[in-house]
């Protein structure tokens, strides 16, 4: 998937190149990775359609194209749904260098909430590392979480205001000084998953461990300041305000 996202890969097509029934090659790819195959070339997909719009001046249509959508419509509220907001916005944001969360619209209040906190873990880098948590209603970090926080370096986190149910918790660590000077090529040094449940009126525990990233974690598609913004601005990432 990450060599060939731009061909109409299928799922009988994924399967034989692992030679695997169809069946039994999508329960394995979950199990590994904790969605479906479709779901994470679709990830794979808006992950390289980040870069070109950092890194060409090609124009929305061209990339929508080269990264295997036959609809520009498609690409563009799939893009918007998941990075938070337009391909142009992001692409005019981005190169400004003020990609900050607080361009996203806040999440919702829930009337029914609860909290998590919990402990990352974080290996030792010798250098100063920002961890973003969020708590989102997908395993893919997309879109505006339910929850989020963020802090310096390994430590205890705390997300309020989190509705009742099941949510997956995701966790980037990325360097805030000496970033490569093109967006385009930072990656998180680390990343962490977990789930957890909420009941109202409780805090659930949900201990985080980071470890450097493989090809089998999902992209993160939420746009972070040190990763897509051409400078890297000393933010504050906030609990969402109610609407």
């Amino acid at each position: 998937m990450w060599s060939r996202y731009h061909e109409p890969l299928s799922l009988a097509d994924m399967a034989d190149t692992a030679i695997l029934s169809k069946f039994y090659f999508s329960r394995v790819f979950r199990t590994l990775t904790g969605t479906s195959p479709g779901r994470f070339l679709t990830a794979i997909r808006l992950t390289k359609a980040k870069q070109l719009l950092l890194e060409t001046s090609l124009s929305v249509t061209e990339i929508s194209y080269m990264v295997g959508y036959n609809s520009l419509g498609t690409f563009t509220s799939r893009f918007t749904r998941s990075v938070g907001m337009p391909p142009a916005r992001y692409r005019a944001l981005s190169h400004g260098g003020i990609l900050a969360p607080s361009s996203f619209p806040g999440a919702a209040c829930a009337t029914q909430a609860g909290s998590v906190a919990g402990w990352v873990e974080v290996p030792e880098t010798g250098t100063s590392v920002r961890v973003y948590v969020g708590a989102f209603k997908d395993p893919i970090a997309q879109g505006v979480p339910v929850a989020c926080a963020i802090r310096e370096g390994a430590g205890p986190y705390r997300l309020e205001t989190v509705p009742e149910g099941r949510f997956y918790l995701r966790a980037a660590v990325v360097a805030v000084d000496d970033l490569d000077p093109n967006p385009s090529k930072r990656r998180p040094l680390f990343v962490g998953a977990e789930a957890s449940s909420v009941r109202a009126g409780r805090t659930a525990e949900a201990h985080i461990e980071t470890r450097p990233a493989s090809p089998l974690d999902l992209p993160i598609l939420l746009a972070l300041p040190e990763l897509d913004a051409r400078t890297a601005p000393d933010v504050r990432l906030a609990v969402p305000s109610p609407r």
